[in-house]
């Protein structure tokens, strides 16, 4: 976590590079060209399948800190 002298010092250093007007286009260019996605794990059952026993084809088993692609 960032404390509140490092953030002054980075904000004081985007003014005198003149980069601080330029952040907020920088991200709203960013929002638009991709996706914003949620991809917090929750804690749900080990198991893949379903009630009947049958495995479910839509869900995949994931690990913290692992992408599935």
């Amino acid at each position: 976590m960032l404390d509140e002298t490092t953030i002054l010092r980075l904000r004081r250093l985007l003014e005198e590079c003149k980069l601080a007007p330029q952040i907020p286009t920088l991200v709203n260019e960013l929002l638009r060209a991709g996706t914003v996605v949620d991809a917090t794990l929750i804690a749900a059952p080990s198991s893949p399948k379903n009630a009947s026993g049958e495995r479910n084809p839509e869900m995949k088993q994931s690990k913290k800190g692992i992408s599935l692609g």
